[in-house]
């Protein structure tokens, strides 16, 4: 999501799109301290539910970027593009949005929460301040890690700014959301 997020807007969008992912991550991990989550890690059918719709809207945002680089749509100037210095493909939605639900609809960041984190919280200690502690700390590393990757992957983009690469990155990033969304809805837990 951040990699399409810098091809289609830039590091601005990038970093939205990273502060949705990180959002979303902190909705789990309130829902896991508060046990929320853990009942969806315990039930196949509302997992598999989840796992269903975050497939569709993978797909969906795959379909998105294939649709235009097959329109050469890619080669237009999207606003904040420009001052970026290269064409973009049109906006497909608000990055934050994009990465925030990406996460939501994600069962394994829910089940990461309610099975991982809380193995590192001991019998006598505050369960949902640690709890709560712990996954700042995984989100903050995952805003810096997300936050450099886009800075680079920014860079290094430009010296792809003619329109066929810009096609060429929107098909294979595309392609890449589909086959992640299918690979999900696919796979059994």
């Amino acid at each position: 999501m951040v990699a399409r997020s810098v091809f289609t807007g830039g590091r601005r969008d990038a970093f939205a799109t990273t502060l949705g992912i990180s959002a979303g991550c902190f909705v789990w991990a309130c829902a896991s301290a508060l046990g929320v989550a853990a009942v969806l890690a315990a039930s196949q059918t509302a997992y598999d539910a989840l796992r269903l719709v975050g497939a569709a809207y993978l797909v969906w945002l795959g379909v998105q970027s294939l649709w235009a680089a097959r329109s050469g749509a890619g080669a237009a100037a999207a606003p904040g593009a420009a001052a970026a210095g290269r064409g973009s493909a049109p906006r497909q939605g608000h990055p934050f949005r994009q990465g925030l639900l990406t996460n939501l609809f994600n069962p394994k960041i829910a089940v990461f929460y309610s099975t991982f984190l809380p193995q590192f919280i001991g019998p006598g200690d505050p369960a949902l301040l640690v709890s709560m502690l712990l996954a700042c700390v995984h989100i903050a590393l995952g805003i810096a890690w997300l936050s450099l990757y886009a800075w680079l992957l920014d860079r290094a983009i430009e010296t792809f700014k003619g329109s066929r690469v810009r096609r060429a990155l929107d098909a294979l990033t595309g392609t890449v959301l589909v086959g992640l969304g299918l690979r999900l809805a696919a796979e059994r837990r």
